[in-house]
């Protein structure tokens, strides 16, 4: 009795015994790798294959994330299928500025998100692609630890095998035991990469360095000059529009730049442009818009007075009023300007604004960008006059165009200053008359003497 129950504990031991070992030898061969160990990849692995294949965008690209070791962590744990772009999509298809965003040192990570957007760990055969059925489409998990859970879409679309956004152009491209390799039309992009490359571009992300010079002394005082307020967005200008404005042609024969510097917070120029269509498209300011574009630089001139923050009200005379100028008061040098200057007005006026000042006070002067001339406006027939005497023009077609900035108000006359407008004609025809020069006294005495001595005509 004694020996049965002994061989039977022995028995039960020795049962206990084989299954711990089985279960350990189990658990030896099925453990994974030691994180400080290297898989070991077989020559005909699907990522040996992609290294050696016609795919080398991808493959240096795969090289210069320093992806290999990943890479070859999940192929030896599962079968992975890799979606190849072509060479095409990373060589000429794809944007230069995102291209370099990618291989800079810093953005390595995005590169390697990048491309492991591009692997599954599922193996997707040509045979066992997913149909889409009652309009759902298949989702699938990339290899991508840090998309934030992205997952790429496979489906098929009129008989056409779609990944993303892209197609695929070759099925089955190369076959190996523990991967696939699809080839398709474009690079896939994730929102993640997507997100840190605007990031990048805007302004609000971009740390720079605004350069400043030394601390200057105040020789009087000996203590540091405090430096100047900084002017608020959106503030009036500080210099009056007179002191803003470039010299005349008198001063500066080639177009002289306006005032320039880094506060340009208003596009100028684009507004200038814009007043200048709508003229032409208006109708009837033809000759004014051809004075301000091509025969003097005065819509540059506008546009940089804006772009610092000036206002200008244009009393713009229509063609009829542009043809009955004459052709030596525009061929003169610095006329065009002169006239012109003189329908500028440094104010934002509208027709109403306009019509009840003059209600309000009767005769209102206006300065003008020729100083010190001041344009004068008054009511008349229900409407605005601007100027006396011949020279008077009347508000024809009012607010042709208003946006806060530039106010452009149609007149049908030219405007001359008075002293001018008094000047007769005559006088200006006389003043062009040039004298004949005259011999020399002493010449004229000496050929006087020589004819009275003598028969010498020369001098005659």
């Amino acid at each position: 009795m004694d020996s049965q129950i002994f061989w039977g504990l022995k028995l039960r031991f020795l049962v206990f015994f084989t299954a711990v070992l089985t279960a350990m030898s189990a658990k030896e061969t099925h453990a994974p790798p030691l994180s400080g160990s290297t898989p070991q990849i077989n020559s005909n692995s699907v990522l040996v294959a992609l290294l050696d294949s016609h795919y080398t965008d991808l493959s240096e690209l795969v090289e210069k994330a320093l992806l290999l070791p990943t890479l070859e962590e999940a192929v030896s744990m599962r079968n992975i299928t890799i979606f190849a772009p072509r060479n095409e999509a990373l060589e000429r298809d794809l944007d230069p500025e995102f291209k370099r965003f990618l291989l800079e040192p810093g953005n390595l990570k995005s590169l390697q998100n990048l491309l492991l957007s591009h692997m599954i760990p599922t193996r997707i055969e040509a045979g066992k692609w997913p149909v889409t059925t009652d309009g759902k489409r298949s989702y699938h998990t990339t290899l991508c630890r840090d998309g934030n859970d992205e997952s790429v879409q496979i489906h098929e679309k009129n008989g056409e095998k779609i990944v993303g956004i892209s197609k695929v152009v070759k099925l089955d491209d190369i076959i190996r035991p523990d991967g696939i390799i699809h080839g398709i039309e474009r690079l896939l992009v994730p929102k993640s990469v997507q997100q840190e490359f605007n990031a990048r571009r805007s302004l609000s992300t971009t740390a720079a360095v605004l350069p400043e010079g030394a601390p200057e002394i105040d020789p009087r005082t000996h203590r540091l000059k405090k430096p100047p307020p900084t002017i608020p967005a959106g503030a009036p200008p500080v210099l009056p529009i007179f002191d803003a404005m470039a010299p005349g042609p008198s001063l500066a024969p080639a177009p002289a730049p306006g005032p320039g510097g880094p506060h340009h917070r208003f596009d100028g120029e684009s507004q200038v442009k814009d007043f200048i269509k709508t003229l032409l498209l208006y109708g009837g300011y033809n000759e004014l818009a051809d004075i301000l574009v091509n025969l003097t630089s005065l819509a540059s001139e506008m546009g940089k007075l804006v772009s610092e923050g000036y206002v200008i009200t244009v009393l713009a005379p229509n063609d009829e009023a542009m043809a009955k100028l004459a052709t030596d008061q525009l061929s003169e040098p610095g006329a065009p300007e002169q006239i012109i200057y003189y329908h500028l007005i440094p104010e934002y006026q509208t027709e109403e604004s306009m019509y009840n000042a003059v209600r309000r006070f009767g005769k209102v002067k206006y300065d003008t960008l020729r100083l010190p001339h001041k344009v004068v406006a008054e009511e008349a027939d229900g409407s605005v006059k601007f100027g006396q005497g011949e020279n008077a023009g009347y508000l024809f077609d009012p607010d042709i165009y208003t946006d806060g900035r530039i106010s452009v108000q149609g007149i049908d006359g030219v405007l001359f200053p008075p002293e001018m407008s008094n000047i007769p004609k005559s006088a200006t025809v006389a003043a062009k008359i040039v004298a004949k020069p005259r011999r020399g006294k002493l010449m004229e005495l000496g050929c006087s003497l020589l004819a009275a001595v003598s028969n010498f005509s020369i001098c005659n």
